[in-house]
């Protein structure tokens, strides 16, 4: 059997701030955005070369029902983690330092307007064809 998981829905308040934290900040690829019923919002953002997307809105259970920011770190793996660092700072985005962890993995914390955090991540054997 093959699944694919395509799409990790978090919470926030937001959703206009979220949307432009992840398009504008992060760079993510805006995707969808849709009211496909009253009182229901669907927005969809997909990172840069990745296969899963994030999703956030208003109006149903998978967006409601959770607390703001209690979605905690979402790995974004990267190929030069300094690189992509220096990038988001560049645009504005609080990442946290390189902490080399051993084993040729590294990690840099970040978290967007309601807590929800994620984690750039390197690994050493993630490079050219790998990555």
């Amino acid at each position: 059997m093959k699944m694919k998981l395509e799409l990790v829905p978090i919470p926030v308040t937001d959703v206009d701030r979220a949307k432009e934290f992840y398009t504008e900040a992060l760079g993510f690829t805006a995707d969808v955005d849709a009211a496909p019923a009253p009182g229901v919002r669907v927005v969809q953002v997909t990172p840069p070369g990745s296969a899963c997307s994030i999703g956030f809105g208003t109006g149903l259970p998978a967006y409601d029902d959770r607390e703001p920011g209690a979605v905690k770190a979402l790995h974004m793996v990267v190929a030069d983690i300094e690189a992509a660092r220096s990038e988001l700072i560049g645009r504005g985005v609080d990442v946290g330092a390189v902490d080399d962890v051993g084993g040729g993995v590294k990690y840099a914390a970040l978290a967007d307007p309601d807590g929800n955090t994620l984690v750039l991540q390197e690994m050493a054997w993630r490079k050219r064809d790998a990555f």
